[in-house]
């Protein structure tokens, strides 16, 4: 199965591009858009599709496959911490740092599905 038909990929696609349109939103301060939270946060969600990607299609090693999938779980609970500074500081609104942090929660789980599955393969 090709990583796009994933749920896992396309649930953090969508949440990776809901996380973009909000970190470039007048909430988030301009000197937190180069080099600050709001590029800090969208990097790190992006690195989720990114790596499952990797993972999923190099020609390596379970090994390495399970390497990516590990990078992708670290960078939910990154973007996970990142989300927590933006609702601290008033960036967004909690309801929607707790509606966040739940789904990239359940991206970890599906990431850690996903691995034990490819493990019995």
């Amino acid at each position: 199965m090709h990583y796009e038909n994933l749920d896992v990929y396309k649930l953090a696609f969508r949440l990776a591009l809901d996380i973009h349109q909000l970190s470039n939103s007048s909430s988030f301060p301009k000197n937190e858009q180069y080099g600050g939270l709001a590029d800090q946060i969208r990097r790190s969600s992006k690195s989720i599709c990114a790596n499952i990607a990797e993972g999923l299609t190099k020609q390596g090693s379970a090994t390495e496959e399970r390497r990516f999938l590990g990078i992708a779980a670290g960078s939910c609970e990154e973007t996970r911490v990142w989300l927590d500074f933006a609702g601290h500081l008033g960036f967004i609104e909690k309801e929607r740092v707790l509606g966040l942090r739940d789904d990239y929660l359940n991206v970890v789980k599906m990431i850690h599905s996903l691995m034990r599955r490819r493990e019995k393969q």
